[in-house]
C-alpha cells in the first residue's frame, strides 16, 4: 500500500467517525438537522480524493466497506442490536446507495477524480440542502410518484449544486470560464430534475451518476 493511500484511508475513516459521533449527539434534539448534517458533510470526502494513488484502495478499501457498514445498520441487517439504525434515524437505504455510488464512481473514474467529486457533491450538498431548506421553508409543494417535493427545495438543490461545483473546480485547479459555467448549470439542472422524478431513496443512485457522467462527457470526451 502506498503511503498516500494509507493516509487517505485514515483520513476518510476518522472523518466519517467524527461525523457519526456528532450526528448521533444531535439526533435526539435536532433529528432533521442531524440527518442532513451527516448527509451533507459526508460529501466533503470529495476533497480527500486527490490523496489516493491506487484505484482499488480508494474503491474497495475507502468506499466499499461503507456499503457493508450501512447495510448492517439498515432494516436488512441480520444483527438485531443495530438493525434498522439508519431507518430510525431517517436515512432508510439512502446511505447504502450513497456508499454504492461512491464505490462505483471511484473505480470507474479514478483517473478523473474531479468527476467523482462532482457526483458526490451533487448528492451531498445539492440534495442535502434541498431537503434541509425545503423541509423548513417550503410553502408550495408538488408530488411526483407520490413523493412530495417543494419548489424551494428543488431550487435550492439547483443553486447549491452550482455553487459547490464551482468550489470543486477551483479546488481541483480547473478553469471556471463561461463555457464551464454553462456546463455546470446544465449538470445542476439535470441533477435537480433527476432528484425530482426519481422514486424516493433511489435519487442517491441516480443523481451522482447523472452528474458525474454528464461532467465526464462534457469535459473529457
Amino acid at each position: 500500500m502506498i503511503q498516500n493511500d494509507f493516509a487517505g484511508l485514515a483520513l476518510v475513516y476518522i472523518y466519517v467517525a467524527i461525523l457519526l459521533i456528532i450526528s448521533e449527539k444531535l439526533l435526539d434534539k435536532y433529528p432533521t438537522f442531524a440527518r442532513k448534517f451527516l448527509h451533507i458533510m459526508t460529501g466533503n470526502i470529495a476533497f480527500l480524493l486527490p490523496i489516493f494513488q491506487t484505484r482499488e484502495i480508494m474503491a474497495f478499501l475507502a468506499a466499499g466497506p461503507f456499503i457493508l457498514f450501512t447495510l448492517l445498520m439498515s432494516t436488512y441487517s441480520p444483527i438485531k442490536s443495530i438493525k434498522g439504525k439508519t431507518s430510525s434515524a431517517g436515512h432508510g437505504m439512502g446511505l447504502v446507495y450513497y456508499a454504492v455510488t461512491w464505490t462505483i464512481l471511484a473505480y470507474l473514474f479514478f483517473d478523473y477524480k474531479v468527476v467523482i467529486a462532482i457526483g458526490i457533491l451533487a448528492m451531498s450538498y445539492g440534495d442535502g440542502f434541498a431537503s434541509l431548506i425545503g423541509s423548513k421553508y417550503a410553502k408550495k409543494r408538488y408530488k411526483i410518484y407520490n413523493d412530495q417535493k417543494s419548489y424551494i427545495g428543488s431550487f435550492s438543490m439547483f443553486a447549491f449544486s452550482i455553487i459547490i461545483f464551482i468550489v470543486a473546480l477551483i479546488f481541483y485547479e480547473l478553469d471556471v470560464n463561461l463555457e464551464i459555467l454553462f456546463i455546470l448549470v446544465i449538470i445542476a439542472l439535470s441533477s435537480t430534475i433527476s432528484e425530482m422524478i426519481t422514486p424516493k431513496g433511489l435519487d442517491n443512485l441516480s443523481v451522482p451518476f447523472i452528474a458525474s457522467i454528464y461532467f465526464y462527457v462534457a469535459l473529457f470526451l
